[in-house]
């Protein structure tokens, strides 16, 4: 393996952690005799355009420094190649990285891992989400949790992660159930009212929301979360034990599992990895083995 590497940079990440953690990380990875290149665009379709020409350039690997938005560009680029992808973790959600147990908002510390794995060649491959031409790392979620980030996207102010409470108590006042149909592997249509559907090939969404518990990253299935037809209150007493993962043993839950699965649902809109794909129907396909990731 060539000791050229790239660093693909989101400064922004984290209200700013992506800018400082670039800098001890690539120090680290100096110091370990890697030959480091930085990649920072000026926008998306910049960076991702940036990315894959250092891909198709034959770069050692990847290493993305950023939160899961940076990630799921990554995940565009290294998607399907043999380049690995490492992560320096600096966002404000980090789901992907959770998920394959890497260090969270320490840049020195996960450099160093990606730079052992790599002498070390302590890379696997793992699962990737295919939604049309768009891969994902962790959650496909749709429903009260989707119609949440829509308002909260919308929002001027407040500005963090103030503007999203904020929107989902908007979205709690005016919460009902959405009439979804939902297709496993091609089998039979199921006609369900839900409160939110979430399609997981990690665990987590939303820095550590365990929607998925049981979700593996190595299986070839995704896990789907079905939050059933409830009350305000139900959900409300439901959505905190999403932290501890606890919430799919309430009876309104129910997990399901499919190499594809179709959703679809009037007036809602589907994200993976925290960016939006669009609105429903969509068909999402778990791709075994997509993505080569390093120190997992």
């Amino acid at each position: 393996m060539t000791s050229e590497i790239t660093l693909f940079v989101n400064p922004a990440a984290g209200r700013g952690r992506g800018a400082h953690a670039a800098r001890p990380a690539a120090s680290a990875l100096r110091t370990a005799g890697y030959t480091v290149h930085t990649v920072i665009g000026a926008n998306a379709e910049d960076a991702l355009a940036r990315a894959r020409a250092a891909v198709a350039d034959g770069t050692g690997a990847l290493i993305a420094v950023g939160g899961d938005g940076l990630t799921h560009l990554a995940l565009q680029a290294v998607a399907g190649t043999r380049t690995p992808l490492g992560l320096i973790a600096a966002g404000t959600g980090n789901d992907f990285a959770r998920a394959l147990g890497l260090p969270v908002r320490d840049p020195a510390a996960a450099a160093r891992l990606a730079a052992d794995a790599l002498k070390g060649a302590r890379i696997r491959d793992v699962d990737l989400g295919r939604v049309g031409d768009r891969w994902f790392g962790t959650v496909l979620a749709s429903g009260f949790d989707s119609r949440v980030n829509d308002r909260g996207n919308r929002m001027r102010w407040p500005t963090g992660r103030a503007r999203y409470d904020l929107a989902m108590l908007a979205e709690l006042a005016a919460f009902r159930p959405f009439p979804y149909r939902i297709t496993l592997d091609g089998g039979a249509v199921r006609e369900v009212e839900a409160a939110l559907v979430a399609v997981g090939n990690g665990t987590s969404y939303g820095g550590g929301m365990r929607i998925c518990p049981g979700a593996d990253l190595a299986d070839g299935l995704f896990d789907i979360t079905v939050v059933g037809d409830c009350r305000r209150t139900t959900l409300l007493r439901v959505f905190p034990r999403v932290y501890r993962g606890t919430h799919v043993d309430h009876p309104k839950v129910t997990v399901l599992r499919a190499a594809k699965v179709e959703i679809a649902a009037e007036g809602v809109s589907g994200y993976a990895d925290g960016e939006r794909l669009g609105a429903l129907p969509l068909t999402a396909r778990c791709v075994p083995g997509a993505v080569r990731v390093i120190g997992a």
